[in-house]
């Protein structure tokens, strides 16, 4: 329920978009998770989204919680270490018995171990504990605050995004749409008090698609019940398709 129905939603407002180029899209089918079996359901997104990249797509997986970005991060791991620039007001670092919306990045370290390559941009300072930022810390995690994304133009924003994985050969981008201001994504559990403008989200995920290095996308936590005229799923649509246009303009 709630961000479970997210995918459909983030489906039904992408259907809407007109398309302007001969690029394939395809829909790689759902991965449902059945009662209280979330491992096996993330099992099954890992080996979806390796089989997809070991075929040479560029997977954008449709959240549904960030918990997600686990099973898709893994996925990628399979294949080829990448670096993750995670668009988030929350770090997703914690720790807990059980898999939430809150540690997909903290299980991503037990997986990348050395190789873990994390930055993470519209953190909110009041949302985050100390603890938090102590553990960003010790793990070498690149943190940009929402109010310094915020103070820059969209275009500074988006280099400063770019200069973050410039040495990174794989890239795994994921939104968590509580990044974006109240106003324009309600729709989340999460919303945001300040939020980094539509604006400069749109700058920033454009220009990391245009470096022809994207590897895989995820887009999470819409809650549809909470969205107000679809304008949450609208603005995730919007997202999904400037990236892929400007993926794909990078890499023909």
């Amino acid at each position: 329920m709630g961000a479970a129905d997210g995918p459909e939603a983030l489906r039904a407002a992408l259907g809407s978009l007109a398309v302007h180029d001969e690029f394939p899209r395809h829909d790689a089918g759902t991965v449902v998770t059945e009662g209280k079996d979330l491992e096996s359901a993330q099992a099954e997104v890992s080996d979806k989204v390796e089989e997809l990249v070991r075929a040479g797509h560029l997977p954008i997986v449709l959240g549904g919680g960030h918990e997600t970005s686990f099973a898709t991060g893994r996925g990628l791991a399979r294949v080829r270490p990448s670096a993750i620039i995670n668009l988030d007001a929350h770090f997703d670092l914690r720790i807990a018995d059980q898999p939430t919306s809150g540690t997909p990045f903290r299980q991503l370290v037990d997986v990348y171990g050395d190789d873990f390559d994390y930055s993470v941009l519209g953190i909110s300072r009041p949302n985050n504990t100390k603890v938090l930022f102590d553990t960003a810390r010790d793990l070498g995690v690149n943190v940009v605050l929402d109010e310094e994304l915020a103070a820059l133009s969209a275009q500074d924003a988006a280099a400063r995004a770019v200069e973050l994985v410039a040495d990174a050969e794989s890239i795994h981008l994921s939104i968590d749409l509580d990044v974006l201001p109240a106003a324009v994504a309600p729709g989340v559990s999460a919303p945001a008090g300040l939020g980094v403008p539509l604006l400069h989200i749109h700058a920033i995920v454009r220009a990391l698609a245009a470096t022809g290095k994207l590897a895989l996308v995820d887009v999470a936590e819409l809650n549809p019940r909470f969205d107000i005229d679809g304008r949450t799923a609208k603005a995730a649509a919007r997202l999904i398709d400037s990236i892929v246009v400007a993926h794909a303009q990078a890499r023909s």
